[in-house]
């Protein structure tokens, strides 16, 4: 049998699965990032950890590919990172296929974590049946993708969805991308944090949690009056910019995934009714707001997806 190895690159964590065709991962591995130590460190953790799969996956069969997703921006052709920002000190201008090509022997295929999310749900989850849509991770930070007719959409160099940097609000904050007021400032874990400390920081009452997006989350769905508050900012900034997703792509489907998603029914709800006042009607009649379907394992699962779309279509930007 056919198995392709599939890395997720984070900022807290790197994942390691061996991955059959149907999406099935047959053994895994994690470790922590442990980033601030240097990219040496995490090229050698990247590695050892692929060297193990490997071992794992002649147990069972034939290895076709290794597929890596990472955080940052990523010549996908290249295999570089192009960008890596603070998540990943230091990884900037990696050549992540170079290194493990040369170590394996085997085809490699980088991308940027998020788009292989996106090709993970397309494949096996909850993007079956879709041409066109949108993905968002609303984790520590805010990754995107954008599926159009089939194909991943990828601008010069593949840093096409950058949507965590959609301005919200010109006069917010200063992100680290140099803008103001992104849309990762609010409805990420850290935006949500950050807004949980910025109102427990007028003293009231009202604010008895610790500003940790899951504690201020896990206050909101037990009725905290504060936590309400808080989630109501996230909700109103992320609504405004999911409607200016759908007037720019005009995508059959939004699918959310990430920690901040893992509220549930209710912030699906919530942000689906501020959608509606912020779109125009047919357009946002056509499009659905939906979970992702393949949670903490999206990532390696759609890193070896880069294998099978690559073997099955003859290249990267492959219609599906």
């Amino acid at each position: 049998m056919e198995y392709a190895i599939g890395v997720d690159i984070g900022g807290t964590k790197v994942q390691f699965a061996v991955v059959n065709r149907q999406g099935e991962i047959v053994s895994r591995y994690l470790v922590p990032t442990e980033a601030d130590k240097g990219a040496g460190q995490l090229m050698d953790k990247l590695l050892s950890g692929i060297d193990r799969m490997m071992n794992a996956a002649q147990q069972h069969g034939e290895v076709c590919g290794i597929g890596i997703g990472s955080a940052g921006q990523i010549d996908y052709q290249e295999g570089v990172v192009l960008y890596a920002g603070d998540t990943l000190p230091g990884w900037t201008g990696v050549p992540i296929k170079q290194l493990v090509s040369n170590r394996f022997g085997h085809k490699v295929y980088v991308d940027n974590d998020v788009n292989v999310i996106a090709f993970a749900e397309k494949r096996y989850g909850a993007g079956i049946g879709y041409s066109n849509f949108v993905c968002l991770a609303l984790g520590t930070g805010i990754g995107g993708a954008v599926m159009e007719s089939g194909r991943l959409l990828r601008g010069v160099f593949g840093g096409a969805g950058e949507l965590g940097h959609v301005c919200v609000d010109v006069n917010g904050p200063r992100c680290s991308c140099g803008n103001n007021g992104c849309i990762e400032l609010y409805a990420s874990g850290s935006g949500i944090a950050r807004i949980g400390r910025e109102m427990q920081g007028n003293g009231s009452a009202l604010y008895s949690w610790k500003p940790h997006s899951r504690e201020i989350i896990h206050a909101w769905l037990h009725n905290d009056e504060g936590a309400a508050l808080v989630m109501t900012k996230v909700i109103r900034a992320l609504g405004a910019a999911i409607a200016g997703y759908i007037h720019t792509f005009n995508p059959e489907a939004i699918l959310i995934g990430g920690g901040v998603a893992e509220a549930g029914p209710r912030f699906f709800a919530e942000l689906e009714q501020e959608v509606d006042v912020r779109t125009s009607s047919y357009m946002s009649k056509c499009c659905r707001i939906i979970p992702a379907g393949l949670g903490v394992d999206a990532g390696v699962i759609g890193a070896a997806a880069l294998v099978w779309n690559h073997n099955d279509e003859g290249e990267l930007n492959y219609v599906i």
